[in-house]
């Protein structure tokens, strides 16, 4: 019975992880599974009281819908706080390499198959996601976007809480973008990415390469925009790349956990080319 709930926990996270960005999925959905289920109701053990909280109301609608898809005769999710996860040590202990052997077979905490070209995941695309009401303007703009870059939302800028989506629909368009026109140059990356490649620019004396990579783009695509808060050498640096893309016409779009204006500590300059 055991196997059964780690295949059925398997496959529920493997639904659950394109609308979970890979930092809260990794955080919230890590050393979980489940441990029981009787009556409709399927018992999830967590390893501490903040993943409970978390996985009880922010990821409850997105736990429960993948396990109904799963098994529709299940009715509810209770989770219950435990140390560790005994079976999934063992598990660990015994089939070290086999575990990391096939990528797809895994949970999840790391990128499958990534395009290390466009750092895309192949996995992040329109058809799943999940379209709900909170999300269903951001999810048309995308798809807009994803047919004519550079000509309707430029820049596009997409904000929201955690745990709905934004990095899978940034990653969608991506995709998309490159299915429709393989040539069009495509990059997707991290806020946190473009500073540390700026730095490591610095150090190694070579910042004109940097600049030469990220005017090459027809379409750039950073997300969590919001770490570029008090960084000002890096802030001047991309705003005038973001320039150099859109007077060429170029789609740039970025994501943040809040509209441009509540940015504390982004340049105004910013802001308004953000808005």
């Amino acid at each position: 019975m055991s196997d059964n709930f780690e295949k059925l926990w398997k496959d529920a996270l493997f639904e659950i992880e394109p609308n979970v960005s890979k930092a809260n999925f990794s955080t919230w959905f890590k050393d979980t599974y489940i441990s029981k289920y009787e009556d409709g109701v399927v018992t999830i053990n967590v390893p501490n009281d903040f993943v409970k909280e978390w996985l009880s109301t922010k990821y409850y609608k997105f736990v429960i819908s993948s396990l109904r898809n799963l098994n529709p005769s299940i009715r509810h999710a209770d989770y219950l706080i435990v140390s560790k996860p005994p079976q999934f040590e063992q598990i660990a202990k015994k089939q070290p390499l086999k575990r990391q052997q096939n990528n797809e077979e895994q949970l999840g905490f790391q990128e499958l198959n990534t395009d290390t070209e466009a750092n895309l995941n192949p996995k992040y695309t329109f058809d799943t996601f999940v379209v709900a009401s909170f999300n269903e303007v951001a999810h048309s703009a995308a798809m807009a976007v994803s047919k004519n870059i550079g000509n309707l939302y430029n820049p596009l800028f997409i904000y929201g809480g955690v745990g709905l989506g934004k990095t899978h629909l940034l990653q969608a368009i991506g995709n998309e973008t490159r299915k429709n026109n393989p040539a069009i140059k495509v990059q997707y990356l991290t806020s946190e990415k473009f500073a540390n490649d700026y730095v490591l620019s610095i150090q190694n004396k070579n910042i004109h390469l940097f600049k030469e990579k990220y005017r090459k783009y027809n379409l750039l695509i950073v997300d969590d925009i919001q770490f570029f808060s008090d960084k000002l050498k890096i802030q001047e640096e991309f705003f005038h790349i973001f320039n150099a893309l859109y007077d060429g016409n170029n789609q740039i779009i970025f994501s943040s956990d809040k509209p441009p204006q509540y940015i504390v500590g982004l340049e105004d300059r910013l802001k308004s080319r953000f808005e």
